[in-house]
């Protein structure tokens, strides 16, 4: 269970006398149909006919950090357990909140609290999992996914997220093959969870077996023609046409799924690097960081530049694909304007705005760069720079790849040819690590180009 996205456990409430019972009902239906605002009034409503009662104080909690209001959550929430010390639910919730802050070994100990209180809380068993993974601590995560499967066969996350350790920390062909039976009974025991259909997809891709995982991407784009997932992993597994970039729909859809739990998948990549890379590559070649430039963050996602950006920034402004993400970015803060649009078009709007154009992780959705390459250029006033992080396509050649997991990597040949041939100048491509996947690093290109002129503020 995350307390702050909608997969929270709605246990009954203790009994309660009948003078606010109504009230704490409609409140609790109201916070679950995500209608913060009128939970929010109901949960204060309980609290002032009973000042400690435990359900309202706990739930305003969870409602609390979903606002990102995370300190006075775990106030509530620990005034809860005061009165109700023995709740499963709420030391779950409270170890969600700490792991979501990143604060992991006040999470571990609230999930051991909760399996204590509650011995078949397994919701509290798979994130003490995942905390334990975070953590780096891959034997102790084993033996608790074991455990997992073991008292709780049926648990549908359970099986996916043991699907999804088995193959990150695969030590043998055996763990992959048994993260492809879990992804398969993950998805038997809930058909929603379509992303372990995805997950079996890139397993059976991991061991060779192709063939297979295009039958996966088959089947599921049979049942859902429209969705845009199957078809892009589809082609990235080999068995359509390589489109030129990623769907809209595609990226869209991915990254909406993921906007409430963005920045806790990327807990399991503690490396992930991007975008400080980035900033140190333009921090080389620009002036002193005195609130100058014009700055735009292109694929912005939750937001993880603006604190690296702001300091250089007159003014700095987001743009995503993703409505999802855009909120995230906006409950973070540091930017002056954010935009949902697609990136190519808003960068062709946009003549000669920006000072700085920075880009971590973006144009790997991207196989051909050039039509994002010639936007951005022209984007840019004289004198301006450009940079951002592809991944590494080894070997020579003017080429990319659609690689299984959905992404583009490109050659240094190629990268080099289409940032020359849009425009700039002073190019240089370094080579870093930008995050761990799969338990091995991801190397990057990291890109740094400019447009000629010195117009540069």
């Amino acid at each position: 269970m995350v307390a702050k996205n909608a997969n929270v456990s709605w246990r009954a409430p203790a009994p309660v006398p009948p003078a606010y019972a109504a009230v704490l009902e409609r409140a609790m239906q109201a916070h679950q149909a995500r209608d913060l605002d009128t939970a929010e009034r109901l949960y204060g409503e309980v609290l002032e006919l009973r000042a400690a009662q435990p359900d309202a104080l706990h739930y305003l909690g969870v409602l609390m950090h979903q606002r990102d209001r995370s300190d006075e959550a775990v106030r509530l929430i620990q005034a809860a357990l005061k009165i109700t010390p023995k709740h499963p639910d709420a030391h779950n919730n409270l170890g969600n909140i700490h792991k979501e802050c990143g604060r992991l070994a006040e999470a571990e100990a609230c999930y051991r609290r909760a399996l204590e209180c509650g011995p078949t809380h397994y919701n509290a068993l798979s994130n003490l999992a995942f905390v334990l993974e975070v953590q780096e601590r891959p034997d102790e995560a084993f033996e608790t996914y074991a455990r997992l499967l073991r008292e709780a066969p049926t648990f549908a996350h359970g099986q996916y997220m043991t699907g999804l350790f088995l193959r990150n920390y695969a030590q043998n062909v055996e763990h992959v093959e048994q993260s492809i039976e879990c992804f398969r009974e993950a998805y038997r025991l809930d058909a929603r969870n379509v992303r372990a259909l995805e997950g079996l997809g890139v397993s059976l891709y991991t061991l060779g077996r192709h063939d297979e995982a295009r039958e996966v991407y088959r089947d599921w784009l049979q049942r859902e023609p429209d969705n845009p997932i199957p078809r892009h992993m589809l082609a990235a597994t080999g068995g359509a046409d390589i489109p030129p970039r990623a769907d809209e729909a595609y990226v869209r859809n991915v990254f909406d799924g993921f906007a409430d739990s963005f920045d806790e998948q990327l807990l399991k990549n503690l490396d992930y690097r991007a975008p400080e890379v980035l900033a140190d590559a333009v921090g080389e070649v620009l002036p002193a960081a005195d609130g100058s430039l014009d700055v735009l963050d292109a694929g912005c996602g939750t937001g993880l530049c603006a604190p690296l950006l702001r300091a250089r920034a007159r003014t700095l402004v987001g743009v995503d694909l993703s409505g999802g993400m855009i909120e995230k970015a906006r409950a973070r803060g540091g930017y002056d304007e954010l935009v949902v649009a697609e990136l190519t078009a808003y960068l062709q709007e946009h003549p000669a705005a920006y000072d700085v154009v920075i880009s971590a992780d973006t144009l790997i959705y991207f196989g051909d760069l050039a039509p994002v390459l010639e936007a951005a250029h022209s984007a840019l006033r004289p004198g301006g720079w450009l940079t951002f992080t592809l991944e590494v396509l080894e070997g020579e050649g003017d080429r990319y790849e659609l690689s299984s997991s959905g992404r583009y990597r490109h050659t240094h040949d190629h990268t080099q040819a289409v940032v020359e041939a849009a425009g700039f100048e002073h190019i240089t491509i370094g080579m870093d690590m930008l995050r761990k996947e799969h338990g091995k690093i991801v190397s990057g290109w990291v890109v740094l180009a400019r447009r000629g002129g010195n117009d540069m503020r």
